[in-house]
This record gives C-alpha cells, sequence and structure tokens, in this order.
C-alpha cells in the first residue's frame, strides 16, 4: 500500500495515544515502541499528541525514549521540556460545568475518570454517560460555551479554542516548522483538526469512520500495529 506521498518524508511525526499507541484495552503496542525509537535514532523527533495529561504523557515519553515535546489535554497543555510549558487554558470552568451536570443529569459521576487527578486545562467524564444528555443540558447551562467531545476512552468538556491542532501549531512555530513538514497518526475525533493541519495523515486500523474518511490513508493494520510498516516506510525514503 501507499504509506506515503511520493518525494515526501516528514520531519516531524505526532501520534495519539489511546487507541492508537494502545489497543482497545489500554495495552500498549511495543512493536510501536520500536518503531518510533527507530524514527528518533534516525534524528525524525516524535510528538505526543493525546487527550490525556501531561503526567501520563511524560511518563510514557519518557520510557519510550523521545524528544519532541507533548501535546496534552487535546492542545490545552504543551511542553517542551523542563519548566518550558505552555497552558492554553483553566480547567476550572470545565470542572464546575461536571459538578452543575451531575445536578441535572440523574446519575452522572461528576468526578469522571481516574486520570482527572492531573488535568489542567480540561475535565473528563465517564465515555459511558449519557453524550446526548450532557450536550443538552450544557446549552443551558452557565457555560454554553464549552465543547464536549467523546474519544474512545473519555467525554472531554473542555474550551472550545483548545484542539490538538492548535497545540500543534504551538510546536511548529517553536521548532522552525510548518505543516508540510507533519505527518500525524491517530484514531478518534479528538484527532480531526491535527490532521487537518498536517501535510500527511494516517488513521489506525480500528479508527473512528470519521477519522478514516479523514486521513490521508487508513492503516490495514489495528492500532499499533501501524507503526512497523509506516515507520520502515519512512525510513527507507
Amino acid at each position: 500500500m501507499r504509506w506515503l506521498p511520493d518525494a515526501w518524508t516528514p520531519r516531524l511525526v505526532a501520534v495519539d495515544i489511546d487507541g492508537t499507541l494502545t489497543d482497545e484495552r489500554k495495552r500498549l503496542d511495543l512493536t510501536a515502541v520500536s518503531a518510533l525509537r527507530d524514527l528518533e535514532d534516525a534524528g525524525i523527533p516524535v510528538v505526543l499528541c493525546t487527550g490525556n495529561t501531561r503526567a501520563i504523557a511524560y511518563g510514557l515519553r519518557r520510557f519510550i525514549g523521545l524528544s519532541g515535546p507533548m501535546v496534552c489535554e487535546n492542545g490545552g497543555v504543551v511542553w517542551f521540556g523542563d519548566d518550558d510549558l505552555v497552558l492554553r487554558a483553566d480547567g476550572t470552568e470545565a470542572r464546575e460545568a461536571c459538578d452543575w451536570l451531575a445536578s441535572r443529569i440523574k446519575g452522572l459521576d461528576p468526578l469522571g475518570i481516574t486520570t482527572n487527578t492531573w488535568r489542567e486545562s480540561e475535565w473528563c467524564l465517564k465515555t459511558e454517560e449519557d453524550l446526548e444528555a450532557i450536550t443538552e443540558a450544557l446549552q443551558a447551562s452557565p457555560w454554553p460555551h464549552l465543547d464536549v467531545v467523546r474519544t474512545g476512552f473519555a467525554i472531554h468538556i473542555m474550551d472550545p479554542a483548545l484542539s490538538k491542532g492548535a497545540g500543534l501549531d504551538v510546536v511548529l512555530k517553536r521548532m522552525g516548522l510548518d505543516a508540510d513538514d507533519l505527518l500525524v497518526v491517530g484514531d478518534a475525533p479528538n484527532d480531526l483538526s491535527m490532521f487537518a493541519l498536517a501535510r500527511w495523515s494516517v488513521a489506525v486500523g480500528g479508527a473512528f469512520p470519521e477519522v478514516m474518511a479523514a486521513a490521508s490513508v487508513v492503516s490495514p493494520h489495528m492500532h499499533g500495529a501501524t507503526f512497523r510498516p509506516l515507520v520502515d516506510e519512512i525510513l527507507a525514503r
């Protein structure tokens, strides 16, 4: 299959974590880890671009051995290393909105998912909550401007200015690169903004239908199994 456009090699690769490097049970694909290390060894930095928190992404970045910055919480947190942090939103509104939703929607758990402990710019409810009820209730709340985005692992309540694409744009400018240098890999609706930004996008096998439709290419391999053949093609250029 045609993994890349002719006569082009990315200078930066941005990858989602949940559902992309991991399977539906959140197990990390070890062949993907090996492939990303090969990219780094070839001088192509890898950016983790995730809805997950900075703490989770940092641990993964460190143990894989990546050099690129991190885009976390769907672009709400951009981290370049050490104390070089860009916080693009305050998650207080999102947390208050979820507490309010719990008073309006019977049974809704405002504490949400475990990683909310470390969230800085948004708040996440459990993916099995009633998305339609949440969206409708927010429109009649003091926070009608907040976005509601469901991925395979959570419902993100967030500032509408936030997106992975906007966070990656910050990264590109800081690194002196542009969108034509960027390849992205993802699986869920919150990846669509980075697909729209990048020169080339890859949807992993098992991705949401709308993500497959938006991708430059769709992998025939599920989740993290995408990375070995993709990286081999990049390094063969």
